[in-house]
């Protein structure tokens, strides 16, 4: 069974940081594009980074450009994001994904996480 376990989501004030976590089983490794996503209330989920490990390519939202950054730890099969100066629009449920295409979709990820909350107040 493909599963993906994330953590690090929590409430911080405006301007605080977090860091989100994803461990991937060994099954899904193999993957080539590893992703996050956040769905906020009344809102499509939205992809916010990804990064595509044959190149180390990244991507990222533009509202969150120069704030977060996506990265990986091949040995402990997990990748991460981190948050910093957030503000109150970042407040979601943020979800990690993989995938295997070589070029990364927008959505369509087959292996999911559970969704961790991130809420930021002003």
């Amino acid at each position: 069974e493909v599963q993906l376990t994330e953590s690090g989501g929590g409430s911080v004030q405006a301007g605080g940081s977090l860091t989100l976590s994803c461990q991937v089983s060994e099954d899904a490794y193999s993957s080539n594009c590893w992703g996050w996503f956040r769905q906020a209330p009344g809102k499509e989920r939205e992809r916010v980074a990804h990064i595509y490990v044959g190149t180390g390519t990244t991507y990222y939202k533009d509202s969150v450009k120069g704030r977060f950054t996506i990265s990986r730890d091949k040995d402990k099969n997990t990748w991460y994001l981190q948050m910093n100066n957030l503000k109150p629009e970042d407040t979601a449920m943020y979800y990690c994904a993989a995938t295997y295409p070589h070029s990364c979709p927008s959505r369509d990820y087959p292996y999911w996480g559970q969704g961790t909350q991130v809420t930021v107040s002003s």
